[in-house]
């Protein structure tokens, strides 16, 4: 049997979601929390083969959660399920340490067979976010020659930590800085590399910033 975990704020949804899963033969509920910061708590408590993870939860989103369990708990394989499929929730998602991310949209059979996919070690991606992800790694950006010269040392370190998978509001805290100015200086770095969002940035920045 394959032990899952439901980390979802919406009981409605988790619950539905918990009874439609419980009727796979091969698969049990093993737990639910409403954050990130339970998940956590129960990751320890529950050792789930598998967490369902949604993105933004108060107290603690899914991003971080992701992130902490993963690096405590790196056997727990996290997929993400939930209703956004902005290209920075996707980015940092993945950064974090998830192994899939879908939909919730999807039908629940198919949500148990891509809990399978993960559980074996692969990875499981939605149809609309497998064309995200290709299309942000098939860009042509530019080449890293003499990078530091396109930009002064504030567009670095704000390049720096959007590799990081920090958000504007965790960049402008890090930097002490207000997120309007962050916004500014990524509107230019997106500019300067030739690029159309921070996601292409962040994959430009991890494979050529040294």
């Amino acid at each position: 049997m394959i032990r899952v975990l439901l980390v979802d704020d919406q009981t409605l949804f988790r619950q539905g979601l918990a009874a439609l899963l419980a009727l796979e033969f091969d698969l049990e509920i093993v737990g639910q929390a409403n954050h990130g910061l339970e998940a956590i708590a129960l990751s320890a408590t529950l050792e789930p083969d598998v967490i369902l993870m949604d993105v933004r939860m108060p107290v603690c989103d899914g991003v971080q959660a992701t992130q902490q369990i993963h690096e405590q708990f790196p056997q727990i394989r996290i997929l993400v399920l939930t209703t956004f499929d902005e290209d920075d929730d996707v980015w940092r998602s993945l950064q974090a340490g998830a192994a899939g991310y879908i939909l919730k949209n999807t039908p629940s059979e198919q949500v148990a067979a891509a809990i399978r996919t993960v559980y074996q070690g692969h990875s499981q991606l939605g149809p609309t976010i497998a064309q995200k992800v290709f299309a942000q790694l098939q860009s042509p950006t530019p080449q890293p020659e003499n990078y530091q010269d396109w930009f002064s040392d504030r567009e670095l370190e704000v390049l720096k930590l959007l590799a990081e998978g920090m958000s504007n509001r965790e960049i402008a805290e890090t930097l002490f800085l207000s997120e309007g100015t962050i916004k500014n200086h990524i509107t230019r770095i997106l500019s300067q590399l030739g690029v159309r969002d921070r996601t292409q940035a962040a994959l430009w920045a991890k494979q050529n910033m040294r």
